[in-house]
């Protein structure tokens, strides 16, 4: 069980869209796309992801897992607290694979999708150890930095500095300011964001066991289900962890209407670099619905 700390803004009749973080961010990463999504009309739910700022684990004994069938769960299980019979579900990175785990293997709950690279962000752990071009393994050093004991020490005692390093890779594009990083670094002293960190970077790979509460939700994702549903990609054209790929690459995974929108001079953290077109993304579908 989790207690989800959420942001809940907008008419309460209004169309609901999920407004999902990444790691390392929090909520404020929508702080004007919800902004801009509540003058359209929109009830917007903005939640911490487990291991972050105010949401906790209600038993010390569950296992503080990071697995994608665990982000997934949590987010179809936030739906059902709130009696959220559909809705529009947004994110990016951590956020945008729960989105499209949910989107997957729930479609009727979910009435579009705004997705950002790699677009179809379910992890395909069989083909983890398949090694990638050289280039696009350098960007993910902080992944097996994690893999080793190590890493989770020098997560653990500096959690800001590592966090703030990977914003300016991810994003060299944007000069933000230092106040902006230190209102979402308090998200990562919840007590668990380390393990659940270090969890998510681990199982990925293989190297661990993901929870047995979600094991039947991480075999469905095992034979990579289509997406069916609406979905905008959103792709910043600066970012520095997602490897390039081509178009048609982009939207493999999707079997519904998909289009994908490249973003010039935005990097990782798509939703607060370009707000503008990220809510415009979300309405379209609203639209489009």
């Amino acid at each position: 069980m989790l207690n989800v700390s959420y942001r809940d803004v907008g008419p309460a009749d209004g169309p609901v869209v999920v407004l999902l973080h990444g790691f390392p961010y929090d909520i404020h990463a929508y702080d004007d796309v919800s902004a801009r999504l509540v003058q359209a009309g929109c009830r917007c739910i903005v939640p911490y992801l487990r291991g972050y700022g105010p949401t906790r684990f209600v038993d010390s004994a569950t296992p503080r897992s990071g697995e994608q069938a665990a982000l997934g769960a949590d987010l179809l299980a936030l739906l059902d607290a709130l009696n959220i019979s559909q809705a529009i579900l947004a994110g990016y990175d951590w956020g945008g694979r729960a989105a499209c785990v949910v989107a997957a293997l729930w479609p009727e709950r979910v009435t579009g999708l705004v997705s950002c690279d790699p677009g179809y962000n379910v992890q395909d752990i069989t083909a983890a150890n398949t090694p990638a071009s050289p280039e696009t393994e350098r960007r993910l050093w902080y992944q097996y930095y994690l893999h080793g004991e190590r890493g989770r020490a020098g997560l653990a005692a500096n959690r800001g500095e590592f966090c703030r390093l990977l914003w300016k890779l991810w994003s060299p594009t944007w000069p933000f300011e230092e106040s902006t990083f230190a209102d979402t670094a308090q998200a990562f002293e919840n007590p668990d964001f380390v393990d659940v960190v270090t969890h998510s970077y681990r199982h990925r790979f293989g190297l661990v066991a993901g929870d047995p509460a979600y094991a039947v939700i991480q075999e469905r994702l095992a034979h990579k289900p289509s997406v069916t549903v609406p979905t905008v990609i959103l792709a910043g054209a600066d970012d520095g962890v997602s490897s390039k790929r081509d178009g048609n690459a982009a939207v493999s995974g999707f079997a519904g209407q998909v289009r994908r929108q490249v973003i010039k001079g935005v990097g990782h953290n798509v939703p607060q670099e370009a707000p503008t077109e990220f809510a415009d993304a979300i309405i379209s579908l609203l639209n489009h619905h």
